[in-house]
């Protein structure tokens, strides 16, 4: 699309006449085909060269004498001097035509994915390129697409030209990392498939918005961090809507052995987080410390972060809180997870399912003992706390994610419900789960009944369940009622 709108030898104007460009412009913007055809277009796909090529610096060599050729093919009449080189070949060129160049760059980051270890040619490269693309009055635009954002060393960026599109920092490419809600509607009504089936599955991932200059006073006046997108995977949906079959297409782009290493390598007891995303929680993460690669990790927070970009979690820059975006992407974390030395890790999710019924049947003793079982199971570095407590209950409620969307902390309008599961399917019942630490279940209750939670779930009414969970770190540990948990458990 980029190449069809600048380049001189592109007759393209009949196409975008009929796109949206032609209208949104006003006047005092400037026209819209102001720079339709003016340029010459230079498109490349690293991966092309690396496949050619058995070491990055044959690779840049390779890239450099093709690019070299074409430009010499095409202004023959230009006089190249006797240093020949792809920065100096440009230069001559814009000056003796006064022409210069959009340059397109496809799967920039293939570098990094396939040299991951290289770092002198990672370096090797990055200076190539800013070395052709930096303050160079030849270039009118650089385009680059890839995964990963531009490598950093420590904290800056060896490319701090470039304006950043990113999956934690879209900005005005927002709506275009995938598709909207408004557009997969639409899709499934041209291709006759279910909404909601299909948004289960491919649906979830957020993104912030650009925000409008008449929205920004808004958004500060209401500590905003801007407008929230829900996106779909794009291919995914192509490939449902194409097929008329909802199904996992993740592993036809993508496999899970990288995302598998990454876990097992447990930085921080990442395998509990994952866990816990994997029973519809929500995690906590630091994305600034992440070095744009696929090998500098210091802490959990950096493989998080790479797998946001990877497209394995969702962000949420608002509570800068990572999750697993949909079904699709459960399913290869599930695959992922299945042997090895998961065995420890997920004990305490083989009792999920009889503590789900538990619940179902209102019995407070069985779903108590469950608990108690799954907060002993969940570890002890943050046990006698209300985050140790929830994150306890969401690992035991695990069964739960096939049969409910998980929602903490649902703004009831009056406060917020810790864990609130809403049913997929009929004839389940809803759940709203309150937690209260060193306070008693009955507190609980009485909290959600006098916030009027329900009220946020009136179209369950007749089928709710409302859980009063505590636990009361006071208690000595000869008691024989250390580490106890109660729970009450009412109908709506």
């Amino acid at each position: 699309m980029i190449g069809a709108y600048y380049d001189r030898e592109a007759d393209s104007r009949k196409l975008f006449e009929q796109c949206r460009i032609s209208l949104d412009y006003s006047g005092s913007k400037g026209k819209w085909d102001d720079y339709l055809g003016k340029y010459d277009v230079i498109r490349l796909s690293i991966t092309d060269f690396m496949r050619e090529s058995e070491s990055v610096e044959q690779m840049l060599d390779y890239l450099s004498s093709e690019v070299i050729f074409e430009l010499r093919e095409a202004y023959p009449d230009v006089r190249f001097g006797n240093r020949i080189n792809l920065r100096t070949v440009m230069e001559r060129i814009s000056k003796s035509n006064s022409r210069k160049f959009v340059i397109i760059i496809d799967e920039w980051d293939a570098v990094f994915r396939e040299h991951q270890d290289n770092k002198q040619g990672q370096k090797l490269y990055l200076d190539f390129l800013r070395e052709w693309l930096k303050d160079k009055g030849y270039v009118a635009l650089a385009y680059m697409t890839g995964i990963l954002p531009i490598k950093k060393y420590g904290n800056h960026s060896a490319l701090n030209m470039f304006d950043e599109y990113s999956m934690t920092q879209p900005m005005r490419l927002a709506a275009y990392t995938g598709f909207t809600d408004d557009e997969v509607r639409m899709l499934c009504d041209r291709y006759e498939m279910d909404y909601e089936e299909i948004s289960g599955w491919y649906n979830g991932y957020t993104v912030s918005d650009y925000i409008p200059v008449d929205r920004r006073k808004h958004c500060r006046e209401t500590k905003s961090d801007g407008l929230l997108l829900r996106i779909y995977n794009p291919l995914s949906v192509i490939k449902a809507m194409l097929s008329g079959k909802i199904d996992n297409y993740w592993n036809v782009t993508e496999t899970y052995e990288a995302l598998q290493q990454y876990i097992d390598w447990d930085f921080d007891g990442l395998k509990e987080d994952v866990a816990v995303m994997m029973a519809g929680g929500h995690v906590s993460v630091d994305i600034t410390g992440y070095q744009n690669d696929m090998t500098t990790f210091n802490s959990k927070d950096d493989i998080l972060t790479m797998l946001v970009h990877l497209g394995y979690l969702g962000y949420n820059e608002s509570s800068c809180k990572v999750f697993i975006p949909n079904r699709e992407v459960l399913n290869v974390f599930r695959n992922s997870t299945q042997d090895r030395d998961w065995t420890v890790t997920f004990r305490s999710l083989h009792n999920s399912r009889e503590l789900l019924e538990a619940t179902w049947r209102l019995d407070q003793k069985a779903v108590a003992e469950f608990l108690e079982i799954a907060h002993d199971s969940a570890g002890n570095r943050e046990y006698h706390s209300e985050a140790g407590l929830s994150y306890a209950v969401q690992l035991a409620y695990y069964a739960a994610q096939d049969l409910y969307t998980v929602v903490p902390e649902l703004d009831t309008g009056k406060g917020y419900a810790d864990l609130a599961y809403i049913p997929l399917k009929p004839n389940i019942p809803a759940l709203l789960n309150e937690l209260k630490y060193d306070q008693d279940a009955k507190t609980a209750i009485t909290q959600i009944r006098r916030q009027r939670y329900p009220e946020r779930l009136k179209l369950y009414r007749s089928n709710l369940i409302l859980v009063g969970i505590s636990y009361d770190r006071k208690i000595s540990n000869d008691s024989i009622s250390f580490k106890h948990h109660t729970c009450i458990i009412e109908k709506a």
